[in-house]
């Protein structure tokens, strides 16, 4: 070992580096290596000892043309190497994507003694700047829209009309099932409009508790102690303005309901007896509900749901655009394959064939859950049916029930389709829901209404 560049603690912390480092001298005889190069390289400290340093096959170091067809080596030539990106050979022949800097080492009459290079792993940075590039490529994507992915009629009509909704300061509302996309959606009519560049915030109606629902959107409440312009102001009040977001807007406590409407009328937010505060932010709302049957039901305000919905836009679920299968689950593949590391690369046929019958309750969101449960099964090459979730083998048993989730409530035979997949399912009430698009929990008030009493064998 070069002992005359290094004494004992200096070994130890140059071990304890994460960086590699190698040391040659100048006919490029390799003198020491590190832990860091001997695990980057996976290589064993004996193997590169007193070789040659062309077995680690540096591609920036005896390139074509250099030298004239001798060995040319830029360290010894130069005198250094600064913030060179090049490729170097594993022991098992797979390259490692590298930085690589340099210096020479002299005496004190100016001779080179030996050359220190150091490597850092790019591998990981390299396969981050590809999923940037990934997602960026998404966002421009000839198939798709800010993150939306889709090329069939009814994703270009969406994608026009997120465009021209996007130009206006009128409040927007996003219809669609759970698992549409509308969070995406908001998202970019958000980023497109000319508040991109100001606070996007993003609230569920339908998850946070009514009092703090209530102050996230308009602070103090009507009525407080006096000072309220000391109080920091709800998100509609926010000085600086930009979007709000309201998921699930059907959910919303009917008092808030009330309050919402008059800041939509009147533009501004009570904060006390004699203090108002200008509404400066544009509403984005979404929803799962059929609002016009809420209404009629006298749980959603009429006045309101016309306030909100100056501009509506509907999400197609899935089983409407089943054309735009291929793109999103090559999308959802290239996610998988970056996030695992796995060389998954396709879907076989037979299982894209499985996935084309099934209508997809869950709807985009279900199919990305289905490519992630894939992913855990499939060891590689292309997804087979066996490596889809559960659900698809219970598929063929179910031929006459429509795997439609708002079916279960829209058609009158709903004891008969509860029946059936039961049947189907032995009396597995988890699978029967997931096969007839429900929660468990959902399952168990419909069974209550039937008065259906679940055993492993059902009889109608």
């Amino acid at each position: 070992m070069p002992d005359q560049f290094l004494d004992k603690n200096g070994y130890r912390i140059i071990d304890s580096m994460t960086e590699g480092l190698l040391l040659v001298n100048p006919s490029g005889k390799i003198l020491y290596t590190n832990n860091a190069l001997e695990q980057l390289l996976h290589y064993e400290h004996d193997e590169l000892i007193g070789k040659n340093c062309e077995i680690l096959q540096c591609d920036s170091c005896f390139g074509p043309g250099k030298g004239r067809g001798k060995k040319y080596c830029d360290l010894f030539q130069e005198g250094e190497i600064k913030d060179l990106k090049c490729t170097f050979r594993r022991k098992d022949g797979t390259p490692v994507f590298v930085r690589r800097n340099a210096t020479t080492l002299r005496d004190e009459t100016g001779a080179v003694l030996a050359g220190a290079e150091n490597l850092t792993d790019l591998s990981v940075v390299d396969e981050k700047d590809r999923l940037i590039n990934m997602l960026q490529r998404r966002l421009r994507h000839e198939d798709g829209f800010q993150g939306l992915i889709g090329r069939s009629e009814a994703m270009r009509s969406l994608f026009d009309l997120l465009r021209r909704a996007s130009r206006s300061d009128a409040p927007v509302i996003l219809y669609g099932e759970k698992g549409t996309g509308k969070k995406l959606a908001a998202a970019a009519l958000h980023r497109l409009g000319a508040r991109g560049d100001l606070p996007f915030a993003r609230m569920n109606c339908a998850v946070l508790q009514e009092d703090l629902l209530e102050n996230e959107l308009f602070g103090r409440a009507e009525g407080a102690l006096a000072g309220a312009c000391a109080v920091p102001p709800g998100r509609l009040a926010l000085p600086e303005g930009g979007d709000i977001f309201l998921d699930e807007i059907g959910d919303m406590p009917h008092a808030l309901q009330t309050r919402l409407l008059r800041v939509l009328q009147e533009r501004e937010i009570a904060g006390g007896e004699q203090h108002s505060v200008p509404a400066r932010t544009r509403l984005i709302s979404a929803t799962s509900r059929n609002l016009t049957g809420l209404m009629k039901e006298g749980r959603f305000r009429e006045d309101l749901y016309y306030r909100i919905g100056v501009i509506p836009i509907f999400l197609p679920p899935l089983r409407e655009k089943k054309d735009d299968l291929p793109v999103l689950i090559a999308s959802f593949i290239e996610n998988g394959r970056l996030k695992t590391g796995k060389e998954i690369r396709a879907i076989s046929r037979q299982a894209l064939d499985l996935i084309s019958q099934y209508n997809w309750p869950g709807n985009v969101r279900e199919l990305m859950n289905a490519i992630e449960y894939a992913f855990v099964l499939c060891p590689g090459g292309e997804i087979l049916p066996e490596h889809l979730p559960a659900y698809f083998a219970s598929q063929t048993k179910m031929l006459n029930i429509p795997l439609v989730k708002s079916q279960l409530h829209k058609t009158e035979d709903e004891r008969q389709r509860l029946l059936t997949a039961l049947k189907a399912t032995n009396g597995n009430k988890s699978e029967a829901a997931r096969i007839l698009g429900v929660s468990r929990v959902t399952l168990w008030k419909y069974l209550k209404k039937y008065q259906i009493e679940v055993s492993r064998n059902i009889q109608e």
